[in-house]
């Protein structure tokens, strides 16, 4: 339950810094746009996000074509890592098994930019 409601937050808060940053429009305008999702090896707890310039949208689930994916071991490892989400956090937490990727490495790189602008 409180990954569910941690990833519904991210949706709020990614719209939010639509509306009022504007670095993070800049960033997202370099970017064009960016669908990711983020969700358990059960797929239990899922979530996507499809961000472009002109809106952000969120839903429940994991469409098909997301270009990123974020699939963590269960949802403690989620919340460890999703705390904290540094570079070494996400390198530490692959090595060990809790988090697998799934898409282009260069997408993350992307993500990272952007969410540090929230």
């Amino acid at each position: 339950m409180k990954l569910a409601l941690t990833l519904w937050l991210l949706g709020f808060l990614l719209k939010r810094a639509l509306r009022r940053k504007p670095r993070f429009r800049e960033q997202l305008e370099r970017m064009r746009s960016l669908d990711w999702g983020i969700a358990t090896e059960d797929l239990k707890v899922a979530r996507h996000y499809r961000i472009s310039p002109q809106r952000v949208t969120t839903g429940k689930g994991l469409p098909v074509d997301l270009d990123l994916e974020l699939r963590f071991r269960d949802p403690e490892a989620a919340l460890r890592i999703l705390k904290k989400p540094t570079q070494q956090a996400f390198l530490d937490g692959m090595m060990a098994g809790d988090v697998r990727l799934v898409g282009d490495s260069a997408d993350m790189n992307k993500l990272q930019k952007l969410l540090k602008y929230l």
